[in-house]
């Protein structure tokens, strides 16, 4: 017998009812729900998910909260990136954006007349 949902995957069970897009965000969602991730601990592949938003790690035992399809959304991703910045001090690029907003208010100074331009 013929595989019945080659293009439709797990939302082959929805038949032709809903719509093309909104079937084809469902089957997205469903593919990110169910894979497994990388965990935080021991950077093994073995991160599922137990319910939602509770993501739970197979060989280390460790349970952590995320989002609802994925463990590690765009907002824990930005806080981890800003926790790691004040743990580690100012990178490169933090560096290039201070010194651009300096000359940016060395700028504004000089328009407004409080700095005279050396020649």
């Amino acid at each position: 017998m013929a595989k019945r949902t080659q293009k439709a995957g797990a939302t082959g069970r929805f038949g032709a009812r809903y719509g093309v897009s909104v079937r084809r965000n469902a089957g997205i969602a469903l593919k990110k729900k169910s894979s497994s991730y990388t965990c935080p601990v021991c950077q093994y592949r073995k991160v599922t998910r137990k319910s939602v938003g509770i993501w739970s790690c197979s060989k280390c035992d460790y349970t952590f909260a995320g989002g609802a399809w994925e463990p590690y959304t765009r907002a824990s991703d930005a806080n981890s990136r800003i926790i790691r910045r004040n743990a580690d001090g100012a990178t490169t690029a933090d560096m290039a954006y201070i010194a651009q907003q300096k000359a940016i208010d060395y700028e504004r100074s000089l328009v407004e007349g409080e700095l005279e331009e050396e020649e």
